[in-house]
């Protein structure tokens, strides 16, 4: 992965430890802002249930920023963790499709990468599903090409990110003509203290 300046650094490095190390399940958070407002569809539902547990007991998101109707498509998940979102979304995009995850941290990488072969056992055939190690911040230099992505998808990680804008302009550039970027996140609705912005 390619370098940080210092700020960011320590806002990763903050990110990483508590997702790849404080967090071992979704039972050990610390509040139900990760969690989501309903229910999924019975569609997503059915998804869900085929998906290896391993990878859902680490899902960290705040929503389903996947839509449906994507047969075919190219999706790119900010943020992939463990994988749970990506699974999803290759069993939507089906056998001509393809989904990539990118996610900074090398524990969560493990744990989606680890089960693909037997979600593929269950799907009836071998989606082309990878997951690459980078930062968020910084999409083409983690191997995604520009004018790529169909959808681009995220859930509960743009808030984690210290430069918002190279997310949002690498997002840009990855999309082709026409693609949609689909988030569920958590954001404030007023100015944040300095205080509050000085604790990562």
């Amino acid at each position: 992965m390619a370098s940080l300046d210092n700020t960011d650094s320590q806002v990763h490095q903050s990110v990483q430890t508590h997702y790849g190390k404080v967090l071992t399940t979704s039972s050990d958070l610390k509040t139900t802002a990760c969690t989501a407002g309903t229910k999924p569809t019975s569609t997503l539902r059915k998804i869900l249930s085929k998906i290896p547990s391993a990878v859902t007991s680490k899902f960290y998101g705040c929503g389903n920023p996947i839509p449906l109707g994507i047969q075919g498509k190219s999706v790119l998940d900010l943020g992939c963790g463990s994988g749970r979102d990506c699974y999803i979304a290759a069993s939507l995009v089906g056998p001509r499709g393809s989904v990539t995850g990118i996610d900074m941290t090398e524990e969560q990488l493990r744990v989606a990468r680890k089960h693909v072969a037997e979600y593929a056992e269950t799907l009836g055939y071998t989606p082309r599903l990878r997951f690459l190690a980078g930062y968020i911040e910084q999409i083409s230099e983690t191997g995604v090409p520009k004018a790529s992505v169909d959808v681009c998808i995220s859930n509960c990680v743009v808030n984690l990110s210290p430069d918002k804008r190279a997310v949002l302009r690498g997002v840009y550039d990855a999309l082709r003509e026409g693609g949609e970027f689909c988030f569920a996140d958590m954001y404030a609705d007023a100015r944040v203290s300095d205080e509050a912005r000085a604790n990562p």
